[in-house]
């Protein structure tokens, strides 16, 4: 009997532990903050876990970061613990580069740099009522982009269904899907072809830019991505989704159409468990 218990509390403890998967990463040090234990880097592909991007990662101890600068380029650890992923080991390897804006050629279109915040939109929601990204304050928000006259059949359905994914899984963050095709992509319209997929989960958004050109270009350009030939029906794009704070700062940018649900709920883990 006393054998079997002993065997139980073995079997419970061990199933209980939580394991901790560790990830290399190398990346370029854009800055540091030893009162919140952190440090922004620019990382490049963390390989089974995110894309590169700009972000902070914390340090248990101030002292694992001693004798680093801001522009190093460094070698380290992640330890993804389920409690609050840290990254550790780190290792100077040479020089790297931070990233600046050149206030030259900065103006209301230009994309927005990590921790830099998204000026404030109007655009149009489902039941034609005006609204602003600025409502959603408070909240941390993905948001994507799309339009319904993709000629190409998988990317802007994919791009709903994987946002429709994140939205079931992260009820605390807010996931807006706006068109930035102005001329045809009316909220009745947007509604016949997306409006069961939002009607799923009530934190999964989609709106319209008619009647707001200046507004959908501005958010588009400042997340990242690019459009063009609405007028001419003959519509170009650069598309990428950003994750912004609560007070609409950027916490990464995701270029091309290919992220993947995985990818994205990686970096929003990261943030919550901060």
């Amino acid at each position: 009997m006393k054998l079997l218990l002993l065997l139980f509390v073995f079997v419970i403890t061990f199933s209980c532990e939580k394991t901790k998967d560790i990830f290399f990463v190398k990346g370029s040090v854009q800055s540091m903050s030893f009162g919140k234990n952190e440090i922004i880097i620019a990382h490049d592909t963390i390989r089974g876990l995110m894309p590169p991007m700009i972000m902070p990662f914390s340090v248990l101890d101030t002292n694992d970061i001693l004798g680093i600068d801001v522009g190093d380029s460094v070698h380290f650890q992640l330890v993804w613990d389920d409690k609050k992923p840290y990254a550790t080991n780190f290792k100077i390897v040479g020089e790297g580069i931070v990233v600046e804006n050149d206030e030259f050629f900065v103006d209301e279109y230009s994309e927005k740099l990590f921790n830099q915040k998204l000026d404030d939109v109007i655009l149009l929601d489902l039941d034609s009522n005006v609204t602003t990204l600025s409502e959603s304050d408070g909240k941390i928000r993905f948001i994507s982009f799309i339009f319904s006259r993709c000629p190409m059949p998988n990317m802007c359905p994919a791009i709903m269904m994987k946002n429709n994914a994140l939205a079931s899984n992260f009820s605390e963050i807010e996931f807006i899907v706006v068109s930035f095709d102005y001329k045809y992509d009316t909220p009745s319209r947007l509604f016949q072809v997306y409006g069961s997929v939002t009607e799923q989960v009530q934190n999964l958004k989609v709106w319209s830019s008619v009647g707001h050109i200046d507004d959908v270009y501005k958010l588009i350009r400042q997340s990242g991505g690019n459009f063009w030939g609405v007028e001419k029906e003959k519509i170009g794009h650069t598309i990428s989704s950003v994750l912004i704070g609560k007070e609409r700062e950027v916490l990464g940018i995701f270029k091309g159409e290919d992220w993947t649900v995985a990818e994205v709920s990686n970096v929003i883990k990261l943030y919550l468990k901060k």
